[in-house]
């Protein structure tokens, strides 16, 4: 059989359940008989069942006689322990799949290689490594986060065509009003919209605190459909009053800053932290611990220079518009190659890979 083919649709399904998923990984499965898909699924949102089991489940009536003949494709190792839900593992022999096709290694520790050697106990047919690369960068957030203890971390941000991020001068707010903030736009519509899509796919956001002095932006999901990630704000020495979006309580926000004694509520988590040299590495640090897998850091320069000069980042996205400043805040310093780019109207998107 070719299993390249099948182990494709599987990550076209695990693409399917992706952010919804996390914190687990999004696994797709294929069960084939005969060069024929009997069954097909992926991994529930978190709590639910493992893709696995909705492609088990899914087999029709009349074909579930061919399951103990059929040959089952994940693009991740299956798992060998109780949490949420039971072992696929223990599934997959009592249904007697005879052999077990695997896109790459699980590198949770309670899983990285105990569910292909429990399979390969059973007496199954295992193999491992078929498209495996592609099968990793399928869960690369939940990859990173397990083997390098740290989030999956997506550099941001917008320049001018003359490399500024903001103007010198910003231009008068219709009012006078706090709520008339509201950021200078440097790209179009259209990629605005991508940068919200791009949201809903990750756990967290991050910011500096001039962003938020500047813009009031609220980090959520308006002009796409999907979960609001969880906002994280820095604010050394408490300028972000109740008063900006960030705090509205709409979202879960957590806040880090030096200032002791912070009370929290239901939705707004203080972390008192050291701004120091260790800055991204202290940031990184504290999203682990709250689980939190991803975070799309969206600026200040300051924020963004900080992760590129502690080279902690995996990817960066890069939007240049068309507008000409002339002067004013200008772009991070970043020396990397494009890894592709396209265009969005008036617009350039670059990405960079680490």
């Amino acid at each position: 059989m070719n299993h390249e083919f099948y182990i494709k649709r599987c990550l076209e399904l695990a693409a399917k359940g992706l952010r919804a998923a996390m914190p687990n990984p999004s696994v797709g499965a294929v069960l084939v008989h005969n060069n024929r898909i009997i069954g097909e699924g992926y991994t529930s949102p978190y709590g639910g069942a493992h893709g696995e089991v909705n492609c088990l489940n899914s087999v029709s009536q009349e074909d579930r006689n061919l399951i103990s003949q059929a040959t089952l494709y994940v693009s991740l190792e299956p798992c060998s322990h109780y949490g949420k839900t039971p072992p696929c593992c223990n599934l997959i022999i009592e249904h007697e799949i005879p052999t077990v096709v695997i896109g790459t290694i699980d590198p949770h520790e309670k899983v990285a290689g105990n569910g292909i050697r429990r399979l390969q106990e059973a007496g199954k047919n295992v193999i491992v490594g078929v498209l495996e690369q592609e099968c990793i960068a399928s869960n690369k957030r939940f990859i990173t986060f397990h083997k390098k203890k740290r989030p999956y971390v997506i550099l941001k941000w917008a320049e001018s065509a003359d490399g500024y991020i903001s103007p010198l001068d910003r231009p008068p707010h219709i009012s006078n009003t706090f709520e008339s903030k509201k950021p200078v736009w440097i790209t179009n519509a259209y990629s605005r919209q991508l940068v919200h899509k791009w949201r809903s796919e990750e756990m967290a956001i991050l910011v500096g605190t001039q962003t938020v002095v500047d813009d009031n932006p609220k980090l959520d999901v308006r002009s796409w459909t999907g979960d609001n990630p969880v906002r994280m704000v820095l604010d050394r020495k408490g300028r972000v009053g109740s008063e900006y979006s960030v705090k509205d309580g709409k979202v879960k926000t957590f806040v880090l800053t030096e200032q002791a004694e912070m009370v929290n509520s239901d939705n707004l988590i203080y972390e008192q932290v050291s701004f120091d040299d260790n800055l991204a590495i202290t940031i990184a640090d504290v999203l682990y611990k709250h689980n939190i897998q991803s975070v799309i850091i969206e600026g200040g320069l300051k924020t963004l220079q900080t992760f590129i000069d502690a080279n902690l980042w995996d990817e960066a996205r890069v939007f240049k518009g068309s507008t000409v400043f002339g002067e004013g805040t200008k772009a991070p310093v970043f020396n990397e190659v494009i890894s592709k780019r396209e265009n969005i109207l008036n617009d350039e998107l670059l990405i960079f890979k680490n």
